[in-house]
């Protein structure tokens, strides 16, 4: 699965508006005078698998056939509704949340994190884990973070051999994993082996590499709908648990928690307004959220930038100019452009949703209450109306434009807006500038890497696969 244009392209590249499309909850007696959207006609099995591993196929032929606005018949109950209109995305992003709740509570993601986790639930308990988290992701706690995303960088940098082809994906993935251990759990560097923590570090590394798997695929098929994992899952979640509770038990005993600073010892110290602590088993939905949420996605926003621009000389060429160019504020800015747009035309979540607890009007259409509406990502950032020309990797069309609360969302919405955002950005930042200023890259191939879907995720095929030209100290 490639993106490809689907009609002609113009010559501006400039950032733009879609036309109105009122949209947001409505009584019965209004929801009646609007037709439903249109279905897909296919059979609903045909469907789940299109969706689950054909997705870009799926949505934009969907688009293509239908209009901005359809249903599909999935495992998620309700034959969700996609929309990809900028309006849509703001009734629902601004709506009361026992109005329209995450659909997060639904996905593949709960059998795996669990329903303690602020990804997974909904209402007056994700507003509770969402206020206990939220100080760990903000200010001083990001600034700490940054020599150490430097340092990490330039480590796994020195070991990347010239002239060889290698895959980014992994070496991403240990530069995000180093810094998530050290922010979520405290641990800086490489643990000893024969320590949990060094257990759970080999647990995670492998749990996300056999996720790309054929029969990691199907197991999660038969997870979605699910809120305990059932099995090759549940054995394999078994050796991320072991260690996860080995290193919260330690910490529990720990002399120096009080002076600790990683979540992990936070999340030990904190109270809810009832004065009440975290559980073992919350503690681990909430640290394994983070982990697993908080490096790989990254680590593949990433890898996707880098493999949009070794196939786009012009953008490469400015962003190494830029670097290397002595100007920081210059550098700065285009290092911002490259991630935005990358960020853009491939993002690492492709779709996300809500389900509506009342009559909900989308422009023509309304739909009863008890749907679930999912907004694509991928349609949404691939408008033409709002992106013109937008299956070019183009960074420079951010110049003079900041993105769109309605119409650039990789990081979600409203108050399910990702966490860790400004963390994933300056992690993006520096990881992104240092590869920049100390590395002469090119591809192995000149086409485009495929699109492969791991659980709620799109990481490229070959693990953004390129060859290293030459290296600056």
């Amino acid at each position: 699965m490639t993106l490809a244009p689907e009609a002609p392209i113009p010559a501006s590249s400039l950032i733009g508006t879609a036309p109105p499309s009122p949209a947001g909850p409505i009584d019965a007696a209004e929801a009646a005078r609007y037709p439903v959207p249109p279905m897909v006609e296919l059979p609903r099995v045909l469907q789940t698998l299109r969706f689950n591993q054909r997705q870009i196929d799926f949505v934009f032929g969907g688009r293509r056939r239908l209009g901005e606005t359809f249903r599909f018949a999935g495992i998620v109950d309700g034959d969700p509704v996609i929309t990809s209109h900028p309006d849509h995305v703001q009734s629902l992003f601004t709506a009361k949340p026992e109005q329209a709740p995450s659909l997060t509570g639904e996905s593949p993601l709960r059998p795996i994190v669990g329903p303690n986790s602020v990804l997974t639930a909904i209402g007056p308990r994700h507003m509770r884990q969402r206020k206990l988290l939220l100080p760990s992701f903000h200010g001083e706690a990001i600034a700490k973070y940054m020599e150490m995303i430097a340092d990490a960088a330039d480590r796994e940098i020195d070991k990347w051999p010239v002239g060889e082809t290698i895959a980014l994906a992994p070496r991403m993935q240990a530069i995000t994993l180093d810094v998530i251990m050290s922010g979520i759990f405290g641990i800086e560097g490489k643990p000893e082996r024969g320590t949990p923590e060094h257990a759970l570090r080999r647990a995670v590394r492998g749990l996300v590499e056999a996720s790309t798997w054929k029969t990691a695929q199907l197991a999660e098929l038969m997870n979605i709908g699910r809120d305990e994992p059932v099995g090759i899952t549940k054995y394999a979640l078994g050796f991320l648990d072991r260690p996860t509770y080995q290193v919260i038990a330690e910490r529990r005993q720990a002399s120096d928690l009080e002076e600790r600073r990683d979540i992990l010892s936070l999340l030990l110290q904190a109270r809810t307004e009832e004065g009440e602590a975290l559980s073992d088993q919350e503690l681990r939905d909430e640290l394994l959220t983070l982990v697993l949420a908080g490096h790989e996605t990254t680590a593949n926003s990433l890898s996707w930038t880098w493999e949009r621009l070794v196939r786009t000389p012009d953008a490469h060429d400015r962003l190494r100019d830029a670097v290397r160019g002595g100007d920081d504020a210059e550098s700065a800015k285009v290092v911002e452009q490259t991630i935005q747009e990358a960020m853009r035309s491939r993002p690492v979540i492709p779709i996300i949703g809500r389900r509506v607890k009342l009559p909900w009007r989308l422009g023509d259409y309304a739909v009863p209450a008890d749907t679930p509406v999912t907004m694509s990502i991928l349609l949404l950032h691939h408008r033409e109306d709002v992106y013109p020309d937008p299956f070019a990797f183009r960074p420079e069309r951010w110049e003079g434009n900041k993105p769109g609360t309605y119409t650039w969302i990789p990081f979600g919405g409203g108050i399910r807006r990702c966490l860790g955002a400004a963390l994933a950005m300056a992690e993006m930042r520096v990881v992104l500038e240092t590869m920049a200023r100390r590395l002469d890259i090119t591809y192995e191939t000149p086409e485009p890497e495929r699109a492969v879907h791991r659980n709620v995720t799109m990481i490229p095929s070959g693990g953004a696969t390129v060859r290293i030209v030459s290296k600056r100290a």
